[in-house]
């Protein structure tokens, strides 16, 4: 298991709250307002993923356009590389942004259909008003071919590609500005199974060429477990539970937690075993009785992701 890292966090949000209003209470009466996140505090390091997970309604993706800056905050502090940027504008918010980047759900309604590859590719750089190395062809193709994409496809548009293709395309946009933080929003979840798997294996091997950290927001219990390093567990705008990743698959704390991995089927035997083990151990059970229980066929069945076939989605 990993040891929990002590350096001084790359990014690091204290107490966000995000409200919402809901409606009027009258002339006299208090706004009405719906708390969507609730005093939740994290952080990410370098060259780690903490994954958020939890139900829809959770909170969890408003939360990471909290720490986007892509809303604000009712209150609460966001500290980037130990600068507060709660509040930041102007130049200061552009360069926070351009460290900074998001990769969304479904990469279509992220991607001007109207611009080609190479002008999707470098409009982060133009935006901030930064150079482009080595000119547009050339830096959009290099991209493309990191990403495994044909870079002789960056004058298509992004209508004429797959949807891992087009996730893809999404993912070189955001390395164009070299970014120290990429939040994953969904990332991953409207893709096919295969395609999951090839687009998490090309997620974590950025990472380890570039060492930034992800903030990985998903519901896919086993998407999370192939990436993460440490998993917050979110429930009704709150962190319940947060831990390393292991440690929440296997002994997870809070019943909530509990109840996700009970719901979900079985991601990989070994850890419903340990889980089950842990479990009767807190009840003062047998664990090795409780370890033994429920191993039919089913249970050995492989990791669906890890499983998936590696032919790249195509059009």
């Amino acid at each position: 298991m990993n040891a929990p890292n002590t350096q001084t966090p790359l990014f690091r949000g204290t107490d966000l709250v995000k409200e919402f209003a809901t409606g009027s209470a009258g002339v006299l009466g208090k706004s009405k307002t719906f708390r969507a996140v609730d005093n939740v505090s994290l952080e990410v390091h370098r060259g780690e993923t903490l994954a958020v997970v939890g139900e829809s309604g959770s909170g969890k993706s408003t939360t990471a356009r909290l720490v986007a800056r892509l809303m604000d905050a009712t209150s609460g502090k966001l500290e980037f590389e130990g600068a507060d940027v709660t509040r930041a504008k102007g130049s200061e918010l552009r360069e926070f942004r351009g460290a900074v980047q998001v990769i969304f759900q479904d990469p279509y309604s992220s991607l001007n259909p109207k611009h080609t590859v190479e002008r999707l590719v470098t409009a982060p750089l133009v935006y901030q008003g930064r150079k482009i190395p080595g000119g547009a062809r050339a830096f959009t193709r290099e991209l493309m071919e990191r990403v495994g994409l044909d870079p002789m496809h960056s004058e298509r548009y992004a209508s004429q590609f797959s949807g891992g293709q087009a996730q893809r395309i999404g993912i070189a946009r955001a390395l164009a500005v070299r970014p120290k933080l990429v939040i994953c929003d969904e990332a991953v979840s409207a893709l096919d199974v295969s395609v999951q798997a090839q687009v998490i294996n090309l997620l974590r091997d950025l990472q380890s060429d570039e060492g930034f950290g992800y903030l990985f927001i998903a519901h896919d219990l086993a998407v999370v477990r192939q990436i993460a390093t440490r998993v917050a567990v979110m429930s009704q705008g709150a962190i319940v539970e947060t831990g390393m990743r292991d440690e929440i698959f296997e002994r997870p704390e809070h019943e909530y937690t509990r109840t996700l991995l009970q719901a979900v089927p079985r991601i990989n035997p070994e850890w419903d075993r340990k889980r089950k083990k842990a479990e009767a151990a807190r009840a003062g059970r047998n664990p090795d009785a409780a370890s033994d229980a429920g191993t039919s066929g089913a249970d050995t069945a492989p990791d669906a992701v890890a499983a998936a076939s590696s032919t790249e989605e195509s059009r």
